[in-house]
């Protein structure tokens, strides 16, 4: 049984099939979308978790549906997650994966085990 929504990742899949190196790996409960080896996106039950530029947390306080993501108390530095509320909108869907797109060429890839 799948615990992540579906549908919501079969949109975000749409929209990164120009991209050659994708993959997808289920994990931490929800599916990631790794794109050139890193951690771009993911899709739980109902939210996304989205990796993006630290520094443009302050530019999007007018933005509805998300909130940065907390690993036990302390704040996840540049990982974002977005309700599925605000999601079901193509335009706002596609603004949270553009935002994603454009940090991963500069973001760090996992070291390797």
């Amino acid at each position: 049984m799948r615990v992540y929504n579906e549908t919501l990742a079969l949109r975000v899949a749409e929209r990164l099939i120009h991209i050659q190196d994708v993959e997808e790996k289920e994990m931490f409960s929800g599916l990631v979308f790794m794109v050139n080896g890193k951690m771009c996106i993911g899709v739980s039950k109902n939210s996304m978790m989205v990796r993006l530029d630290p520094n443009t947390l302050e530019n999007l306080s007018h933005k509805d549906g998300w909130q940065q993501m907390v690993m036990g108390s302390r704040p996840m530095k540049g990982y974002v997650s977005v309700s599925e509320d605000v999601l079901g909108r193509n335009d706002e869907l596609d603004f949270w994966v553009n935002l994603a797109l454009a940090f991963n060429p500069f973001a760090k890839a996992s070291k390797k085990k």
